[in-house]
Formats: structure tokens, C-alpha cells, sequence
């Protein structure tokens, strides 16, 4: 008889796992649920502080309130509120320098009384900074320092021994992300603000505009739609590679048709023969698909994708050309980007399944 011992003869720790993961989650929603009822006037006070702010919001914190900080920090400069995170250990021996007068330093402590966090507040106060608190309790050192306290209350961490920052730093997280999107929405802040913060990425480049996409006219081949067939792919000739159409243009510039080359391929294809000193405007498509400038690169995409075609022209608001979309183009773009990410060394996750032989009875 075998000595291995099948999967399914062992209990599985399996569901246990799933139990106690769900078991924190559920723990850490309840949290922040309370927390949520909880929002006052204070908050309404701290997010009309922060829209009226001078300076910078400095956000601070140490541990793992000073990992939610820094998060906070960057959600708030992506979202239209400048900001920064300061590192209490570093503040102290000449970061400091960073806070004016006309700054608000938003300061993260569950229990308000960490050493590094407390010896801050004075010189914080004497800079002229206004501090806003998130913290359990207005009574606490950092809570009475504050000008505004984000009361979180207390909180039974989903750690089985009450001790590992977890609840609490959700919380918090939760805590600050509703204040950088409260103030974000009150600044009105739009896509094309999202986007001039975030140009690179998988985001930057579903928030790029079109333009800044494209190829630009310079590069394109662009003729008037009253020129020949012969006299079109003789003449209109640009440096480095063609796109695969040609735009054409009537009398006062503006878009009239597009001419490909898969368009000249089926010309030639036909049973009849082809006469290439005919005008371009008798073989041309009329009324292309084309986007204009403004666009979304992701909808100008899409386009293309439904439309099953190769090249977009891209139009100004009267109907000139201002460049053009090309698969191609974007396809070298992608894997230039692919090269980017690929050059960004992740760490490999190893699962290790318990109660698994590799040979079976």
C-alpha cells in the first residue's frame, strides 16, 4: 500500500482560511461603517479648510499610519490638492523647513500619543500651520494640539490579538479618502485635470486625448480631392513611414474623403480597367469616420475597433485635418510601452498548497 496519502483523505485548512479572511473584512466594513455615521460638522469644517488652504496639506504619520499617509498625500496632489507627506522621525532633524504658515498639516495617529507624532504639535503650531487631527479621541494630546479632529473613536483591531494597526489604518484610509474626494469634487475637478496628472500608464493613456496621440499632419498624406489617382501617389509623399491613407480635402480644406491602400489594391483588382487619371473624388470614400480633437484616445479607439478599420482621421472643429490615428502607430506604441513594464521587475508569487502529494495511491 502506497505511504502517500490523498488530498481528499486530510481536512483542508482551506475553509478555515476563507473563514478568517472574511471574518477581518467583515470586521474592518463594520468599522468604517460606524465611522462613516459618525462625520459631523468637523469634517464639513476640515474639507472648507482645505478648499481655502494657501499653502500645501502636509500629511503626516509614522508606522503604518505613516504608510496611510503617504497614500493620502498622493491621492490628494492626483485629485487637485497639492500636498506632500512628511515623515515625523525625518521632521525633526531639518524637514521641518518644509511647513509655512499658510500650510495645513493633516496628522494621523489612532492613539494621538505616539513619541514622534507628540513632539511635533509645538513646533508645528509656532510655524503658524494649521493641524487637522484624525485620531480616536479629541482628548488626546494630538486631539487637543488640533484645530480640527476627525474623531474615529475607539476601535478593536480584526487582529485575533488587538494589537496589529488593521481596522484602525482602514479607517483611516476610509477617513482620508473621503476628505481628498469630497474636496475634489467641491473644486469641480474634470477628467482632463485627472489626466494631466497621470500622462503615463495604462490610465494616462485611457485619459489621453487624441492629439496627443496621433500623428500629426506634417506626417500624414494629405491631398486635394481634385488631383488624379496618379498624381496623388506621385506627388503626396512624406519622410519615414506612410500611414496607409490618404485624406482628402475639398477647396476650403476640410475633410472631404479618405483614399487607403487597400482601397487602391481592390481599384486594381477589379475586372475592368482602371483608369488612373480619373479624379481621386470618384474612387475615394466620402464622408470617412474621423474624430475630433477633444476626443478621448480610448473612444477613438473603440471607434476603430467597431468600425474595423486601420486609420481615424483626426479633425479640428470645422472639419480640417489635424492628424491621423494609425493602428500601426499604435501598436508600436503599445509594445514600447510593454518594454517599459516589462523592465519593472515583479516578485513572483509561490502558492504552497498543504495536504497535496505529488503521487497518489
Amino acid at each position: 500500500m502506497s505511504s502517500s496519502i490523498r488530498r481528499e483523505d486530510t481536512p483542508s485548512p482551506f475553509a478555515r482560511w476563507i473563514e478568517q479572511g472574511q471574518s477581518t473584512i467583515r470586521h474592518e466594513a463594520d468599522v468604517m461603517q460606524r465611522v462613516a455615521q459618525s462625520l459631523d460638522d468637523r469634517f464639513a469644517m476640515a474639507v472648507e479648510a482645505i478648499l481655502h488652504c494657501g499653502g500645501d496639506v502636509i500629511v503626516s504619520g509614522i508606522g503604518k499610519a505613516g504608510h496611510v499617509a503617504t497614500k493620502l498625500a498622493a491621492t490628494l496632489a492626483s485629485t487637485g490638492t497639492r500636498s506632500h507627506f512628511l515623515h515625523p522621525a525625518e521632521a525633526i532633524h531639518g524637514d521641518l523647513g518644509r511647513v509655512g504658515p499658510h500650510d495645513i498639516v493633516l496628522m494621523l495617529s489612532q492613539s494621538g500619543e505616539t513619541e514622534e507624532v507628540v513632539r511635533l504639535l509645538p513646533t508645528i503650531r509656532g510655524l503658524g500651520a494649521s493641524i487637522i487631527a484624525i485620531t480616536s479621541s479629541s482628548q488626546n494630546t494630538l486631539g487637543k494640539a488640533a484645530s480640527i479632529v476627525l474623531e474615529l473613536g475607539g476601535i478593536t483591531e480584526a487582529c485575533p490579538l488587538n494589537l496589529a494597526p488593521t481596522a484602525s489604518t482602514a479607517a483611516m484610509l476610509a477617513m482620508g479618502d473621503a476628505l481628498a474626494m469630497t474636496v475634489s469634487q467641491e473644486r469641480g475637478f474634470q477628467p482632463e485635470d485627472f489626466a494631466r496628472y497621470h500622462p503615463g500608464g495604462s490610465l494616462g493613456r485611457r485619459l489621453a486625448l487624441v492629439e496627443e496621440k496621433m500623428r500629426p499632419l506634417a506626417q500624414c498624406r494629405v491631398a486635394s480631392d481634385q488631383l488624379s489617382i496618379r498624381e496623388v501617389f506621385r506627388k503626396v509623399r512624406v519622410a519615414g513611414r506612410r500611414t496607409g491613407a490618404v485624406m482628402l480635402v475639398d477647396q476650403s480644406g476640410r475633410l472631404s474623403g479618405i483614399f487607403t491602400d487597400s482601397d487602391l489594391a481592390r481599384l486594381f483588382e477589379r475586372d475592368e480597367p482602371v483608369d488612373i487619371d480619373a479624379t481621386i473624388a470618384t474612387v475615394m470614400t466620402t464622408q470617412p469616420k474621423a474624430t475630433t480633437a477633444g476626443t478621448r484616445f480610448q473612444a477613438a479607439l473603440n471607434r476603430l475597433a467597431g468600425a474595423k478599420i486601420s486609420e481615424l482621421p483626426v479633425i479640428d472643429a470645422d472639419g480640417r485635418p489635424l492628424g491621423m490615428l494609425d493602428v500601426t502607430d499604435m501598436v508600436g506604441q503599445a509594445a514600447c510601452q510593454e518594454k517599459e513594464d516589462a523592465a519593472i521587475e515583479r516578485p513572483t508569487l509561490k502558492l504552497h498548497f498543504p495536504n497535496q502529494s505529488d503521487t497518489e495511491a
